[in-house]
Formats: structure tokens, C-alpha cells, sequence
């Protein structure tokens, strides 16, 4: 006979505790690279490159997706993702001189992830990296260093590296296009970041308790939190759940949508979020159980889905971290609602060696 396994409340959790320390950190964080950040964006106003390419895996590639949104709205500089399969597998030499090549990782020590960072340095890219561990393989080969300085994360799952990695990003960025709203605005997101951590979407935690597929919604500089979500559904709720931006949703995905089917909206507070609402209200006319985050409310058009409460973000680029931020509360608890212990996910560890 098995018995069942002793579960931690849900603020006793590594993964609460280590998400709920995220606006401590990133105000420390913010003070402590300010310099760092604000010469490398003297470079590359001075010099600036034809383009981005970033290079991560995981939680960490869905920052590199915020990275992509925010870097084209921005500074209109053209970033894509390179797959780490490219330098580590394939060996195929690429065309980087003059690039600005963003390495994001928590341990910095992926085999494939240093091949790349490697091979872009070698083809004349300055390697930015974005990492945890300080004095890691990855930071030890960069041109240049942000540290997250999440300090040791010892859940399975990723929560304040991954929010840190997007304040890293805003940061850079913000001091980039040195534009004074944005700037400003990042002064505010640690004081944010603690209201998101308040916000109740209990509503949410009790409407999935038996789901067992989901997809997650999210578009521009929300669709990076729409996969990260997907991503702890999966990883720490055993619960399927696919993340599609909000336009291609409808280019087939959505023929799966109708009656009892769970759908969590993330809507930015932005020219996006209009098309969002369309899409949940859509989706909720055709039965599908609709939940939606978006500091704009409901929309008018068909009856109202269920709406989880946003921290107001002072800027609509920083919106993601909040919508992140209220999530991880909610997924932590929901995992050890549906019986799983949120820290330790069956089959995976905190580090993947990928070649």
C-alpha cells in the first residue's frame, strides 16, 4: 500500500520563499549593476550593433523572448534567438561580427550554451552575460557581466532568477534607449513587484485543480510570461499546458477550444491587450473556462470571463514581470493543491548539462 506524501504548506515551500524575496532582490540588483549597465549602453549607443542574438534555454529562453519584444519596441534593433544546437551540435560557423550576442543562464555552465558564447565571441560578437553564478564558465568568457544576484535557488523550479533575468534586461534596455519614462519606471518595480506578490488569484488555483490541459495566452512583450507559465503548469503541477500568442492561437489551436476548456489569458497593457480581451471573449462565448489578467478589465463585448487582479505596472514593458510575479504565487499553490510538491518536479534537475 502507498502512502500518500507529506506536503509542505503553501508558504513553506522553497519555491514561494524564493519568489517572494524577488523585490528585495531586484532593488538590490538595480543598485548594484547601475554602473555596469549604464557603460555598456554608452557602447552601444556610441556603437551600435546591427543586431541581437540571444541564447539561453528553458525559463531563461522565455526571457530572451521578453528580451526580443522589448529590444524591437524600444530600440528598434532587430534580435533573434539562436538555438544552442547550432554552435553545440551542428558546429556551424555563423555571421556575428559587430553583434550583440546575450547569453542567459542561472548556472552558466551548459555545455551547448558555453560552445555558443564561445563561437560568437570567436566570430566577433560582444557577449553579454546575464547569469547567477558569478564566477561560472559563461561569465568568465563575457565581454561583459550582468549579475542577477538572486543568490542560491534551490527549487527545482525558477522563479526569482527568471523575474531577475528580465529586470536585467529592462534595466539594459531602459538605460540603452536612456529614454527618462522608462528609466523612471524601473525605480518603481521593486515597490510593484511586492504589491503583484499580494495579489489573490485563489479563483485561478481553484478552477484548475482537476484540469488536465490548458493553454496559456500571451502576445509582444507578454508572450515570454505566456510560455514561462506554460512551462510551471507542466514542470510543477503535472498539468499540460501550451502557450500561444494571442494572434497565431487562432491559426488552428484554437478548433481544440469549447466547452470546459481552461484558458489563462495574460493581457498587456498595451496595444496588444485589446486583441487579447477579443480572443477571451471569444473563447469564453464558446464555453471555454476563461480566466484573464489584464489591469484594463473585462471586456464589454460578451460576458465577462473571470479576472485576476494586476499590480499597476508604472511603465507597459515592466507589466510582465508583475503578471509573472502574481503567478508564481498561484501556481505554488496550485501544485500542491493537485498533490505535487512544487520543488522537487519528478525526473528533473536544477541544472541540465544540455551538448
Amino acid at each position: 500500500m502507498n502512502m500518500p506524501i507529506a506536503l509542505p504548506a503553501a508558504h513553506q515551500t522553497l519555491m514561494f520563499n524564493e519568489a517572494a524575496e524577488t523585490a528585495a532582490l531586484v532593488a538590490g540588483q538595480f543598485a548594484r549593476n547601475r554602473e555596469t549597465v549604464a557603460a555598456l549602453a554608452s557602447q552601444l549607443r556610441a556603437s551600435p550593433p546591427p543586431f541581437v542574438a540571444t541564447c539561453a534555454r528553458g525559463s531563461s529562453d522565455h526571457a530572451a523572448t521578453y528580451a526580443k519584444y522589448l529590444i524591437e519596441t524600444q530600440l528598434g534593433i532587430v534580435t533573434a534567438s539562436l538555438s544552442p544546437s547550432i554552435g553545440s551540435v551542428y558546429a556551424a560557423p555563423l555571421r556575428l561580427e559587430g553583434a550583440l550576442f546575450i547569453a542567459i543562464s542561472q548556472s552558466g555552465k551548459s555545455p551547448d550554451l558555453l560552445r555558443n558564447a564561445e563561437a560568437a565571441k570567436a566570430a566577433g560578437a560582444r557577449v553579454v552575460a546575464l547569469v547567477n553564478v558569478e564566477d561560472s564558465p559563461l561569465a568568465q568568457l563575457a565581454d561583459t557581466v550582468i549579475p542577477l544576484g538572486a543568490g542560491p535557488e534551490k527549487s527545482v523550479a525558477a522563479t526569482k532568477s527568471y523575474l531577475a533575468s528580465l529586470a536585467a534586461i529592462a534595466q539594459l534596455v531602459a538605460h540603452w534607449k536612456d529614454e527618462p519614462g522608462l528609466l523612471a519606471a524601473l525605480d518603481t518595480l521593486p515597490q510593484s513587484l511586492g504589491e503583484a506578490w499580494n495579489q489573490d488569484w485563489s479563483t485561478l488555483t481553484d478552477g484548475l485543480v482537476d484540469a488536465r490541459n490548458l493553454f496559456v495566452l500571451g502576445r509582444g512583450l507578454g508572450l515570454g510570461a505566456a510560455q514561462e507559465a506554460a512551462l510551471k503548469f507542466k514542470e510543477t503541477c503535472g498539468l499540460h499546458a501550451e502557450a500561444y500568442s494571442s494572434a497565431e492561437v487562432k491559426h488552428g489551436p484554437m478548433a481544440l477550444v469549447g466547452a470546459g476548456f481552461p484558458v489563462l489569458v495574460f493581457a498587456q497593457p498595451d496595444e496588444t491587450g485589446a486583441g487579447a480581451l477579443a480572443v477571451a471573449d471569444e473563447f469564453h462565448a464558446r464555453g471555454a473556462e476563461v480566466w484573464v489578467a489584464s489591469a484594463r478589465g473585462a471586456s464589454s463585448t460578451a460576458p465577462s470571463s473571470v479576472q485576476l487582479p494586476l499590480a499597476q505596472a508604472a511603465h507597459p514593458a515592466l507589466a510582465p514581470l508583475l503578471t509573472v510575479q502574481s503567478f508564481y504565487r498561484a501556481i505554488n499553490a496550485l501544485a500542491l493543491r493537485r498533490g505535487h510538491n512544487p520543488d522537487l518536479p519528478p525526473h528533473l534537475n536544477k541544472v541540465t548539462e544540455t551538448v
